[in-house]
């Protein structure tokens, strides 16, 4: 598999840390790859060598940390303020930073609402999306969400402990990786390191503001869905099918919005469903963005 590289780029006050690939020159596609939650561009390491070797190697590949994760640094002296718009607001400064106007976009979980945010600020960017398990819709919210609904509903410290309690654990973020699919094809070192990271002093708290903030994207959805119609953006809904927090329907939803080039693919996997199939991903990945012209 080819290598890729890690570097930081200091951008909104931070030094983001990034993995990428693929070629630097300013005509190359360029493929961003966004996380989720309790990750890192660390959920990435196997796809991007996948997207950029043989003649796959015409993509500039490139996959930051957001901010609260990973080993993107945030200064105390920033005073940052974790919401998802700032987070968006960080990920436009990055791009900016490295001079990327253009490009296509693979979101998942926390990646999904940063990306779409990004996307209404500068719709003409987007070339094209993958969606894995990345949700926009009412249809994909699950039960698992009511766990935070009482929390959105009251920002009470009772109900604020009960979320640190039932999601901020190392049992929580296995489940998260292994829960519909098949145990075997997980590096069990993946949510050991998850769970490193968002356990350093601080970060629960970090972890809470999201949380809480996370109503904001559900209710910009019609905006994202907006979007959608409006621009008629490319949009591959590749989903594991089994993931009991952003269910299928989820992916089925996109089709209401974004017309003939809509695809969905429904994988035999959960939540981390890159993890899981990458190589299967990458495919569908690879042959949905030459349709398209990319």
């Amino acid at each position: 598999m080819a290598q890729y590289t890690t570097n930081f780029v200091s951008a909104d006050g931070l030094d983001i840390f990034y993995r990428s690939s693929g070629p630097q020159n300013p005509s190359t596609s360029v493929v961003l790859l966004l996380h989720g939650f309790p990750s890192s561009s660390h959920q990435y390491r196997h796809l991007i060598p996948l997207l950029s070797t043989g003649s796959n190697n015409k993509y500039r590949i490139v996959a930051p940390d957001l901010p609260g994760f990973g080993f993107t640094k945030v200064p105390t002296s920033r005073n940052y303020v974790y919401t998802f718009e700032n987070l968006s607001k960080s990920l436009e400064a990055f791009l900016d930073a490295l001079k990327i106007e253009k490009f296509s976009m693979y979101v998942f979980d926390y990646g999904a609402p940063t990306g779409y945010r990004l996307a209404l600020r500068r719709p003409g960017g987007i070339q094209a999306i993958i969606t894995q398990n990345g949700n926009a819709y009412d249809d994909g919210l699950s039960a698992f969400w009511d766990t935070l609904r009482p929390y959105w509903k009251s920002g009470s410290s009772e109900d604020k402990d009960r979320v640190r309690a039932g999601v901020l654990t190392l049992e929580a973020t296995e489940w998260q990786y292994t829960h519909g699919t098949n145990p075997s094809k997980i590096a069990p070192e993946a949510p050991f390191l998850d769970y490193a990271l968002i356990s350093r002093p601080g970060n629960d708290e970090v972890q809470l503001a999201l949380f809480y903030d996370y109503q904001k994207n559900v209710e910009l959805y019609p905006n994202f869905q907006g979007y959608f119609r409006s621009s008629k953006v490319p949009i591959l809904a590749v989903w594991g099918k089994n993931d009991e927090i952003f269910l299928p329907e989820g992916a089925e939803a996109f089709k209401r919005d974004g017309g003939e080039k809509v695809e969905v693919k429904l994988l035999d996997a959960g939540h981390f469903a890159v993890e899981s199939n990458a190589e299967e991903i990458s495919k569908l990945m690879l042959e949905f963005l030459k349709r398209n012209g990319i």
